[in-house]
């Protein structure tokens, strides 16, 4: 069996639609998303229908939690603040039936793989959707992360960046985002927004696993359109973020 992980969509339907169509031309029917799906982007509520439509089980993401009840931070840093009140416009264009389906997201899920094999999806970590999971974690802090769970494939959103690695006698893996993905350049403290989305395939064949980590690209340009055409606060300045990829 054959399925696709999707996480960390982020209000861009455009690379949505790019992840989907690379996605279906590999005849893959099987999609899991982990959440993250709404926030920050200007197509939030198309998103959801879009996800509404396809059926595929979603996890509760942080940003997900926080359309539902929005809450505003003091800050005095300018980044911040932007997006805080650009996910406020998000959470006022969710519908009543919108904010149903958000709350209908698990914080875990656990999907059976063909020869006795066991997919656990979250979106941080099983224990929190605002941990982070990184190539770098220390084996003592995934212990505790990982506390009392066990599965062949451990997979997981959140940061924003791939990843591949061995815990213990388990696979940890990061999709990557499919519409906010992080580049990370030197100083590595900097990031872009790279021009491509990012999704994860994991084949299952009696005992053989198979795993990818791919990447889409799709049109910057459109998603520029998107954000000018939304009506979303300091709009200028985000399409300006895309502008530099």
């Amino acid at each position: 069996m054959r399925l696709a992980v999707i996480s960390d969509i982020h209000g861009n339907l455009v690379a949505l639609e790019a992840v989907l169509a690379a996605i279906t031309a590999r005849d893959i029917e099987i999609i899991i998303c982990l959440g993250d799906v709404a926030a920050t982007g200007p197509q939030p509520q198309q998103v959801i229908e879009r996800l509404r439509a396809i059926g595929c089980p979603v996890v509760m993401g942080n940003t997900d939690a926080w359309l539902l009840e929005p809450k505003l931070e003091e800050t005095t840093d300018p980044f911040t603040q932007r997006i805080q009140e650009i996910d406020l416009w998000g959470a006022q264009q969710l519908s009543t039936a919108d904010k149903e389906y958000l709350r209908a997201f698990q914080p875990t899920l656990a999907y059976p793989l063909t020869d006795g094999k066991m997919l656990l999806g979250y979106h941080g970590s099983p224990r929190s959707f605002n941990e982070q999971i990184l190539p770098t974690t220390p084996q003592e802090e995934l212990d505790q992360a990982f506390g009392g769970v066990h599965a062949d494939i451990l997979i997981g959103g959140h940061t924003h960046l791939q990843m591949f690695r061995r815990y213990r006698d388990m696979l940890v893996l990061n999709p990557g985002s499919v519409g906010l993905a992080f580049d990370p350049v030197w100083p590595l403290e900097d990031a872009r927004n790279p021009p491509w989305g990012e999704y994860a395939v994991v084949n299952v064949e009696g005992s053989t696993l198979c795993v990818e980590l791919c990447r889409i690209p799709f049109d910057v340009e459109a998603f520029i359109q998107a954000i000018l055409n939304s009506g979303m606060p300091h709009a200028e300045w985000l399409a300006n973020e895309w502008k530099a990829v």
